[in-house]
């Protein structure tokens, strides 16, 4: 499947936008830090989302918060937003950086319509997760195998997530995510993936999931191996161990070897990794078009209890334009190996 000729003209009109740009206006109010060079920016005490909400250049602080979020992912300390305030705040900025008027907020299909806590939220929880045994790679005592981007069993995947844990254990329970866009860059096979698409699938709400084209019982979709990200105009690659079962022009012998070539891609490089150290009511936020994610399970789930909820905006339908850069190349970096060759020297 050629993806882009399957975009229809509205779609293919986004692909003339130039990449959106950070104007800043963040920055100049609160300070952050980079927490790794290729991933992670934490903002430090004193942000809170409900002021960039009520804020009187709110479409401008929004815009910035898109930007760099689809860039670097971002870390907010301390925030006492409710969950409706979250879920607006998700939706605002998912607009403000162009998508779709048709996509909102996804509605897992394991969410049940009677939740204390609402279809659009994903509650994560130790407590739950004891109750997922034999869902994902359990059978391995490998933790690398459960490397994901949330929801791309979906016709019309995410965007952006959006995680708040309210009680965490005391040590422990870190998540961490990888830069999709680092391991485009680290693939010298990258030219012959980009004709490749993938086949996703998750077993399990048949009803409209938070855009018109995610319905239905079964959960299979067909996106690109590489995509691009509209808002930066970067390519990334989309599979993950979880969701993608096989590269559909392939034979399976030949899927499963280049699969396992990229989720290694994935799970050997911690030079492109950030790990988040949650405190009660921080927030994470990221772009599940150009990231993966993976939670620790290192603490003791008989004593402590992490528990949190996850929003997730949902974008467009996944495309890629193979006359954009990647990240490295349109930011001028040198690729990876020849920047290990060159520091050695």
């Amino acid at each position: 499947m050629p993806p882009i000729e399957n975009l229809s003209k509205s779609e293919l009109s986004a692909l003339k936008k130039r990449p959106l740009r950070r104007n800043f206006s963040l920055d100049t109010r609160y300070r952050n830090f980079k927490v790794e060079p290729h991933l992670g920016t934490e903002y430090e005490n004193g942000i809170q989302i409900r002021d960039i909400l009520n804020a009187s250049n709110r479409e401008e602080l929004l815009l910035e918060f898109a930007v760099l979020v689809s860039e670097r992912n971002v870390f907010l300390r301390s925030q006492n937003a409710t969950f409706d305030k979250i879920a607006e705040f998700a939706n605002a900025f998912g607009r403000a950086s162009g998508k779709s008027a048709t996509s909102g907020l996804h509605i897992h299909p394991t969410a049940e319509k009677t939740s204390e806590f609402g279809q659009l939220t994903h509650v994560i929880s130790s407590e739950k997760s004891k109750t997922y045994v034999g869902i994902y790679n359990t059978n391995s005592e490998l933790h690398s195998e459960t490397w994901h981007s949330d929801v791309t069993f979906e016709p019309i995947p995410s965007d952006y997530a959006i995680l708040k844990i309210r009680k965490s254990p005391p040590e422990g329970g870190d998540t961490l995510w990888a830069s999709a866009y680092e391991v485009t860059d680290r693939n010298s096979c990258r030219p012959v993936l980009l004709n490749l698409t993938k086949a996703g699938i998750a077993k399990i709400n048949t009803e409209h999931r938070g855009a018109p084209e995610n319905f239905g019982q079964e959960l299979t979709t067909v996106h690109p191996v590489i995509r691009t990200n509209p808002v930066t105009r970067w390519k990334g690659v989309f599979v993950n161990n979880v969701f993608t079962k096989r590269i559909n022009e392939l034979s399976k012998d030949e899927s499963d070897f280049v699969l396992r070539h990229l989720f290694n891609l994935t799970s050997q490089n911690h030079d492109f990794y950030v790990s988040f150290q949650w405190n009660d009511n921080d927030v994470a936020v990221w772009d599940n078009r150009s990231s993966f994610h993976t939670a620790t399970a290192d603490f003791n789930a008989d004593l402590y209890v992490r528990f949190g909820e996850r929003i997730t905006s949902l974008g467009e339908k996944s495309y890629l334009d193979p006359n954009l850069q990647s990240r490295r190349e349109a930011l001028g970096i040198l690729p990876p190996v020849a920047r290990r060759t060159h520091l050695a020297a």
